[in-house]
């Protein structure tokens, strides 16, 4: 096994200095392959998905868990819709962020590059494999995927046809490596390799990011868990406010930027908690109260003090009533992710300080958690969404993938 990694990772070394030098417009009709071989290929992608979700239902894994794992042809027509963005997006490498003159002469250029070799982790989402090639190539790094054990024959299937679209287009050299075997060596052993691998991007549960943080000699990017809020302001437009909070909930669950606790100002709550919970109750969301909020409700039970840090990732929801908006502010920065928050109000001044005073990634008003996604951005898709602060945060596209270098210019000037 180690042999096998380190053949792989020279080979990705080697293989990004190729892909740094293609140009734009290659790049860009390549996508434009992909996102047709997807299409022309769904027949296969969905059968070889098939026999994932099966071998999963046998083993008795969760709903969320086989929703996340599940492609059909509508996901399918996101995937390619997804490399046909990027595709559109204009090339990051080469962009000059910034150029000056300095008085001996010298023209310096602040330019962005590829950053490399990244290693991506992923779990039961062959989506991601998708992309994760896409942004990967269009920013002219070399993508190392390894996806989890139970989307196997997905994953494999969507990277040898995106390969297969590649290598249509005259390619000679592989874009991107994904690695089929099930040994969870081989992540330990990627995870040491710093001289190849530039960085690591985990996308998963809590557990599988902690893995990787702890065991990596190689930079990371992540984001543990989402555990995101929505805020119901005194001022809110109450039917914005239900409409949000059931799609930020329900549309689908078991996905990081899903709304995992509400918090309703006590002005409103003795009328709007009623009407909310009918409306949960229309989709068998399971409600965890505090106090205060169950003193309105018929169905909730006691929220405990981990419900206000637990990413459910299913129909259930916890529901807070605060104070005011500076309690608000508190529980989330308390008990938050540092992921997604959202505020409903129609009050100006509350939403500037929602949003200048929660420290997370990604701070909303009046809209669902659910947008927090790199294609809902505009950026095409994203590798992931990060919760640190250096050098990325929040969705990441294209432009996180980049790093710089100066270049500079002269005329034989020497250094007095």
């Amino acid at each position: 096994m180690e042999s096998f990694v380190k053949d792989l990772v020279k080979k990705a070394k080697k293989n990004s200095y190729l892909l740094s030098t293609l140009n734009a417009e290659i790049k860009k009709d390549i996508l434009f392959k992909m996102a047709d071989f997807i299409l022309q290929e769904k027949e296969f992608i969905i059968q070889q998905n098939l026999l994932d979700v099966k071998e999963c239902e046998r083993k008795g894994a969760k709903r969320s868990f086989i929703d996340r794992l599940t492609l059909n042809e509508k996901r399918l027509k996101e995937m390619s819709l997804s490399l046909r963005e990027i595709a559109h997006l204009p090339d990051p490498v080469n962009q000059v962020v910034k150029g000056w003159q300095t008085s001996n002469g010298l023209s310096i250029y602040k330019v962005k590059v590829p950053i490399g070799v990244i290693l991506i982790v992923y779990e039961a989402r062959p989506n991601v494999t998708s992309d994760c090639v896409g942004l990967c190539f269009k920013s002219s790094n070399i993508a190392i995927l390894k996806g989890g054990s139970e989307a196997l024959n997905s994953n494999k299937a969507i990277s040898q046809v995106l390969k297969k679209a590649a290598f249509s287009r005259g390619i000679d050299f592989e874009p991107f490596f994904f690695i089929e075997t099930t040994s969870h060596e081989v992540v330990d052993l990627l995870l040491k390799e710093s001289e190849y691998i530039d960085l690591v991007i985990p996308r998963g549960g809590e557990s599988l990011i902690r893995k990787v943080v702890e065991l990596s000699r190689i930079p990371v990017i992540k984001h543990y868990k989402g555990v995101c809020h929505i805020f119901v302001d005194e001022f809110a437009d109450w039917e914005k406010a239900l409409k949000i909070c059931i799609n930020a909930k329900v549309q689908r669950p078991s996905v990081c930027n899903a709304v995992e606790t509400i918090l309703i100002h006590r002005k409103i709550a003795p009328k709007f908690l009623p009407q909310l919970e009918e409306e949960f109750g229309k989709y068998g969301v399971v409600i965890k109260a505090d106090e205060k909020a169950l003193s309105f409700l018929k169905s909730a039970s006691p929220a405990k003090e981990e419900d206000w840090v637990t990413e459910y990732l299913d129909l259930t929801v916890s529901i807070k009533v605060v104070e005011n908006i500076d309690e608000a502010i508190e529980h989330i920065n308390l008990y938050g992710s540092h992921h997604t928050d959202s505020i409903i109000t129609q009050d100006v001044s509350n939403s500037r300080k929602f949003v200048e005073a929660v420290d997370s990634a990604c701070c909303f008003v009046n809209i669902s958690t659910r947008f927090s996604d790199g294609y809902q951005f505009g950026l095409g898709a994203e590798i992931g969404i990060s919760t640190d602060k250096l050098h990325a945060r929040g969705p990441m596209g294209i432009e996180e993938l980049t790093t710089y270098k100066y270049v500079v210019y002269g005329e034989g000037q020497l250094r007095q």
